[in-house]
């Protein structure tokens, strides 16, 4: 079991499973080393994705622990089989030179079964154009250096290569009116990117819907969310942007706040085709 450093988000959330699978059972780390036939540091590395796992070894403890959910157990094997599987990704290329947090994200939608997103000023990062991208990160604060910036370009650019893949994610935006009128880059930028969005919004696998400013108040209006669903609802993954990266959560609680949100703001968004035709109207506006 080799020592990965450093782990990214999926290997924590594997080990953060196999823990709460040990605690289900009410075993102490002593106990489940006993019944592994290993020792505790072992057990400890492999919940904190510090040490890998093999897939048939999450199906041993499983049994050690009565886990008998059989989606879940699957799901959690081919966790472990894709990464000791060895094929690199292409986020790996950015790992020594963007933020972890980043290719976490990348993992994150290229892994996601569906995805949940809502925006409240900006595009939603899976449909910006490339101007739209250099005129958002044009207001980073302190300003990007050359390099870092057109690495960052590049990055958020092959990541909505994740909706054309063979098996693509479900995908439903809802995008706050302040988005579609916010002018970064300036009229024609918004315009392009307006169109660009209309483009998108007609893959069979890509659903967009507008909150008008006239729908009023909705929760969590102070920021964006991203609700990845996994291949069982366990493993479901909420991110959300934060001053300083990304933050990623999945406990019961914040997943099942953050559905009833989304499915709040939801009722209150125009449907797909009244969407389409809203963005229109801005884009002609501009």
């Amino acid at each position: 079991m080799p020592v990965r450093k450093p782990a990214t988000e999926r290997q924590r959330r594997l080990g953060a499973e196999l823990r709460k699978m040990r605690e289900r059972a009410g075993l102490t780390i002593n106990e489940a080393a006993v019944m592994h036939r290993t020792d505790r540091t072992t057990v400890s590395n492999v919940e904190s994705g510090r040490f890998g796992v093999s897939a048939d070894r999450v199906r041993v403890w499983a049994a050690n622990y009565s886990c008998h959910e059989a989606p879940y157990i699957d799901a959690l094997a081919e966790m472990a089989r894709e990464r000791r599987a060895g094929a690199a990704k292409w986020w790996d290329e950015y790992r020594d030179v963007l933020v972890s947090t980043l290719l976490d994200l990348a993992e994150l939608e290229d892994c996601a079964v569906a995805l949940r997103a809502a925006q409240i000023t900006h595009m939603p990062g899976l449909l910006q154009h490339e101007e739209y991208v250099r005129a958002v990160f044009g207001e980073a604060v302190p300003p990007m250096a050359p390099d870092d910036f057109e690495r960052k370009l590049a990055f958020r650019l092959r990541r909505s290569g994740v909706l054309g893949k063979p098996q693509p994610p479900e995908c439903d935006f809802i995008i706050h009116e302040a988005a579609l009128r916010m002018e970064f880059g300036g009229r024609k930028t918004v315009r392009t990117q307006l169109r660009h969005l209309l483009e998108e919004s007609e893959r069979a696998n890509v659903i967009v819907r507008v909150l008008p400013f006239a729908a009023g108040g909705f929760p969590a209006a102070a920021s964006s969310t991203l609700y990845a669903h996994g291949p069982v609802a366990q493993l479901d993954t909420v991110q959300t942007d934060t001053p300083v990266g990304s933050s990623f959560l999945d406990a019961e609680t914040h997943l099942a706040n953050y559905r009833s949100v989304l499915d709040r703001m939801e009722e209150r968004a125009l449907s797909p085709n009244r969407s389409r035709d809203f963005i229109r109207d801005v884009a002609q506006e501009l």
